[in-house]
């Protein structure tokens, strides 16, 4: 069942400031992602991808158009804490044990319920690492570091999952592993989930439908629906649908005209 909340780019633009001229990275990208998706953002580098998840986040205004989550402002909800985020980095305190880690966004909100407190050694186990909850990050692999930092995203219970190259530093073998572990995860919380990345692979594997952003300014360049039913084996990446679904993402990436 669908959980989540909507989250919609309405003709959103987007200028930065380069030397005092304005340059622009994002125009008029119009997106609606229902409660409970799972989306995959792909594009080449600087066409605008981690912007949009900055702007879905509350970390960046817009200079037209406007984004709702769930009919409110993005800043609104992510002062409420029902935002989640996992970036490339960890960025795990290394002071700090792996349940301290995942607890982080708690107490950044000011302390909350008993019950999300609760829910730690739960999310502990969600993302494979019980038995660890006392290791602190330098005790941990890259591969379990970033599930702290996956668990952490999910400890307020968010409505909306936003992922900026959660898995762009891991090797294949252990990518893949971990597009096992959020497919997982995914089916049991159901956020509304937006996944940037450089992996088309990895964005046909986990996603509805992939968002193809092209050019600076970006632009959609294409939607690929991906019509598999979850969850998904390993063994789909041999498919033959799924190979032509990945050369559909391949043809909008190296296409020159949105």
């Amino acid at each position: 069942m669908a959980g989540g909340r909507s989250v919609v780019f309405d003709e959103v633009s987007k200028r930065f400031l380069v030397r005092g001229n304005p340059l622009a990275v994002i125009d008029r990208v119009s997106l609606d992602c229902p409660p409970g998706s799972f989306t995959a953002i792909i594009g080449p580098s600087g066409c605008g991808k981690s912007t949009l998840l900055r702007i879905a986040l509350g970390l960046e205004t817009v200079d037209g158009g406007t984004v709702t989550i769930g009919g409110e402002p993005p800043d609104v909800v992510r002062r409420r804490g029902t935002t989640g985020i996992a970036f490339q980095d960890p960025a795990l305190l290394p002071w700090r044990s792996v349940s301290a880690n995942i607890a982080l966004p708690l107490d950044v909100l000011g302390g909350r319920r008993s019950a999300e407190r609760d829910r730690i050694p739960h999310l502990v186990a969600l993302v494979g690492l019980a038995g660890f909850e006392h290791a602190l990050p330098g005790e941990l692999s890259g591969g379990m570091r970033q599930r702290v930092s996956i668990a952490r995203s999910l400890v307020t219970a968010p409505d909306v999952l936003l992922m900026d190259e959660p898995f762009g530093a891991l090797d294949l073998i252990l990518r893949r592993q971990m597009n096992l572990e959020l497919q997982r995860i995914w089916m049991e919380q159901s956020p509304t989930t937006i996944l940037v990345t450089h992996g088309v692979d990895e964005a046909v594997f986990l996603a509805d439908r992939v968002i193809v952003l092209g050019g600076r300014p970006g632009t959609i360049r294409g939607i690929v629906e991906i019509p598999f039913a979850r969850p998904r084996p390993t063994t789909i990446f041999r498919d033959a649908v799924f190979h032509e679904l990945t050369d559909r993402v391949g043809e909008f990436l190296g296409s020159e005209e949105p």
